[in-house]
């Protein structure tokens, strides 16, 4: 039924179509606790309800309309698809379509990949998250100094907190961005790593102990299968576009 005042527009529309303007709308991408936000809101400053029910719907109700909306999109002839990543949502063109919007856009100047004991730290920090500087000098038995300070820079930890040991240092996580960057829904997409999660941290020793190894001298102990390891890593994350335009960029 179309309404009097406007006849393009139906008095009743439906939660997914709601759901897709407002994320085509979006310039970032968008939680079910940010979308659920802006339904209530709408809901709240109108006179009528475009969905019934809209004013107190919940945010599992949204999520489950979003997760169904990825999978019809996923397995629908579309050019583009619903994707979550880093617990929000947006669409993002399919990858085979990636070098008419590279065409279309430019190529992206990306930053230097990050180095292995970058890619090291920032692994020991994804799983054992929060933990100290002197923590993940224990664990690989080397200075973090510098590869804290580039992981810092990049945006892809931040500090979370405080130990609650003498001292009080700072701990430390990986951050939204992180996610983001691997093309994470969330830290429970992250590959089983159970041996790096079981290595045994004494806080209080790791503070106490300053004879550690350089970074520099780590670097080039590094063997061969594990360098390629992280570089596979760092290369599936260098080669996607997590953003609303193209998924494969």
């Amino acid at each position: 039924m179309l309404s009097r005042q406007h006849p393009w527009i139906p008095d009743q529309m439906d939660l997914r179509s709601i759901l897709e303007a407002i994320l085509f709308s979006s310039q970032k991408s968008l939680s079910s606790k940010e979308l659920k936000e802006v339904l209530v809101t709408t809901a709240q400053q109108t006179e009528s309800e475009a969905v019934p029910g809209i004013k107190s719907i919940r945010e599992s109700e949204v999520s489950q309309t979003l997760e169904s909306m990825r999978t019809d999109y996923q397995v629908s002839r579309s050019a583009y698809i619903l994707k979550m990543t880093a617990g929000a949502w947006h669409f993002v063109s399919r990858e085979e379509y990636a070098p008419w919007i590279r065409t279309l856009l430019g190529k992206k100047n990306r930053p230097p990949r990050l180095s292995l004991p970058a890619l090291e730290t920032l692994a020991i920090i994804a799983y054992r998250q929060p933990l100290t500087r002197s923590e993940m000098e224990q664990i690989r038995g080397v200075s973090v100094d510098g590869v804290m300070q580039t992981l810092l820079e990049r945006g892809l930890v931040e500090k979370v907190g405080q130990a609650d040991v003498v001292g009080k240092p700072t701990v430390y996580g990986t951050t939204t961005f992180f996610e983001e960057y691997f093309g994470l829904s969330s830290l429970d997409d992250l590959p089983e790593a159970e041996e790096l999660r079981r290595i045994e941290v004494d806080i209080q020793e790791a503070l106490e102990d300053s004879d550690t190894q350089t970074e520099d001298e780590e670097s080039e102990e590094s063997n061969g299968e594990d360098q390629t390891q992280y570089q596979d890593i760092e290369e599936k994350a260098s080669s996607q576009e997590h953003s609303p335009v193209a998924e494969g960029d």
